[in-house]
């Protein structure tokens, strides 16, 4: 499995960055060709289901997610929200904590992925395409 970390700073507040970083259908916004639908009722919170659809036209998959872990930041202490991967073709899990610092707030994104066809060799490869990407989509939410 592919992990890595990536990590933030912004002068938002950490709940409003935890607020932005968790409106899961704002993260294809700066990924090319991908489209996030929330599954069910909520938005929000333990259970909630979500599709990343990664494709063009007929040709592309569905990157299925749960959040399985919400604790939203509150005055003087960090929040965290996991998301098991449970797709055919992605799996693994990825952690999402917002930590208060001066002047606004500290965000890490830890994820180990498994994209089933690639094999293991390329696994240094899926992580630094990882780090790329998701640094990308946490960089734009911060600064919406």
């Amino acid at each position: 499995m592919a992990l890595f970390r990536v990590e933030r700073s912004a002068v938002l507040s950490a709940p409003e960055a935890w607020r932005r970083l968790t409106r899961w259908e704002l993260h294809a916004a700066p990924v090319p060709l991908t489209r996030i639908t929330v599954i069910g009722p909520g938005a929000t919170g333990v259970g909630v289901r979500f599709v990343a659809h990664t494709g063009l036209g007929p040709v592309g998959f569905d990157d299925l997610m749960e959040v399985t872990r919400w604790e939203p930041p509150r005055p003087g202490h960090s929040g965290m929200c996991r998301l098991e991967k449970r797709g055919r073709v992605v799996r693994g899990w990825a952690e999402i904590e917002v930590h208060p610092a001066a002047p606004g707030c500290r965000v890490v994104w830890r994820e180990e992925l498994r994209i089933i066809w690639l094999p293991r060799i390329f696994d240094a490869l899926a992580a630094g395409a990882g780090r790329l990407l998701f640094g990308r989509v946490m960089s734009h939410l911060l600064r919406g």
